[in-house]
């Protein structure tokens, strides 16, 4: 199921977060990693829109195991545990994005082969590539038009 973020969701939220971003970018620092993490925390959930994907596990119940973030039509963040990934469970998560929000954008960083992989695969197209100056990463920004 897809539902709507409750405050409950932060400790399962958080550690999706820190688990997928140390496995898609090794390439970040841990400084940096720990920074984001407070702010995934207690920042974020204040101004974005986030969606959880639940599933059930007969031994422990009910479990959150990926999110995805936005803000206005901005995919702000998607992130699944990895041991879910390839399972279609991001993209449900961002069908769910476009069916509330219609065209969106994500940016993306050059180096994150699983994420460009992914919104290659969905049907993203790269409109610009910048400098993410907090870490030094290129990064590119990257747009979905909904069928009409």
């Amino acid at each position: 199921m897809i539902r709507q973020y409750t405050d409950s969701d932060v400790d399962a939220v958080v550690a999706i977060w820190r688990s997928a971003s140390e496995l898609a970018h090794p390439f970040l620092s841990s400084e940096f990693l720990d920074k984001e993490e407070g702010n995934v925390r207690d920042v974020y959930p204040k101004f974005a829109e986030i969606w959880v994907k639940e599933i059930e596990i007969p031994e422990t119940g009910i479990k959150v195991i990926g999110f995805i973030a936005l803000i206005g039509n901005e995919v702000g963040a998607i992130f699944l545990n990895p041991d879910h990934h390839g399972q279609g469970i991001g993209r449900a998560l961002m069908d769910t994005a476009i069916n509330i929000k219609g065209d969106v954008t994500v940016d993306v960083f050059k180096q994150n082969e699983i994420g460009r992989r992914f919104y290659d695969g969905y049907g993203f197209k790269a409109v610009k590539e910048y400098l993410h100056e907090p870490t030094g990463q290129a990064t590119i920004t990257m747009a979905f038009k909904k069928s009409r």
